[in-house]
């Protein structure tokens, strides 16, 4: 997710952030300011390639939005759906490019075991989320621990799905590799697993679709020292730990610390 789009060797590093459902409006408003005051005192962000994305609740977005415009700080949703018309409680993908969403995240762990969403229901919904002209931030992960050649084997089942069905605009998307087994768990999965499945993915990706070379993030009990040790990582995507917003500044300080040492 660059600045227009993305590109084959996009450099940028990414710093993301979800709220789920964790906070409440007045809760999530608080979290805003303090993202906001966290990226006013770091101009050095934009000036290194970092890239923060914040996905709030869908009713606050036009407020992350407004304060977080100065800021190369991308705002988007957790999730839409791609019905429109009769479909009662939808926050459709149309809706969300009007109102200016920059990106939407698909195809989360939660959206399968909590909601009951299929991988064809996901493929409509990035098909859906391309024709409104938003980036999708595409969520990949295996349910269960395996050696990491099997669980970028899945992960890249679960890319087909969506890819071959044309669903997603693959310049403008990225992947946030989340293994099931360590979402909600005490800390993130152990990185040379997660190293060595990112380096599978993306060299796969390149491989099988036409030599593009897409962003990997990690997401999954990510926090503060998660980032450091992730070498095949283009980012990590925060969700929990980083709802105290010391946690987040301390993540912003690691992705400075990174770029300077490279």
């Amino acid at each position: 997710m660059c600045q227009n789009h993305c590109v084959e060797g996009d450099p940028r590093l990414y710093i993301g952030v979800s709220t789920k459902a964790y906070l409440g409006y007045k809760q999530t408003g608080l979290w805003i300011a303090a993202a906001r005051a966290a990226l006013s005192v770091r101009p050095e962000l934009a000036e290194l390639g970092i890239r923060v994305f914040v996905a709030p609740s869908a009713p606050l977005i036009l407020e992350a939005k407004a304060a977080l415009a100065e800021f190369d700080c991308w705002v988007g949703a957790q999730d839409g759906q791609w019905q429109t018309g009769a479909a009662t409680g939808a926050v459709s993908m149309q809706l969300l490019g009007e109102i200016g969403a920059d990106f939407v995240e698909l195809g989360h762990a939660e959206r399968f075991s909590v909601f009951g969403e299929t991988a064809d229901e996901t493929r409509r919904k990035a098909e859906a989320a391309g024709a409104a002209g938003l980036r999708v931030l595409l969520c990949i992960g295996e349910p269960a621990r395996s050696s990491p050649e099997i669980a970028a084997d899945h992960c890249l089942e679960q890319i087909r799905v969506v890819v071959q069905g044309g669903g997603i605009p693959l310049g403008r998307t990225l992947f946030a590799y989340e293994p099931w087994w360590a979402i909600g768990a005490n800390r993130a999965a152990e990185p040379g697993y997660v190293n060595a499945v990112i380096a599978t993915v993306k060299r796969r990706i390149h491989d099988e679709f036409a030599g593009q070379s897409l962003g990997v993030v990690y997401g999954g009990s990510a926090g503060p020292g998660t980032l450091g040790p992730l070498d095949h990582a283009d980012g990590i995507f925060l969700g929990r730990f980083a709802h105290d917003p010391a946690n987040f500044a301390r993540v912003l300080d690691e992705a400075i610390a990174r770029r300077r040492d490279r």
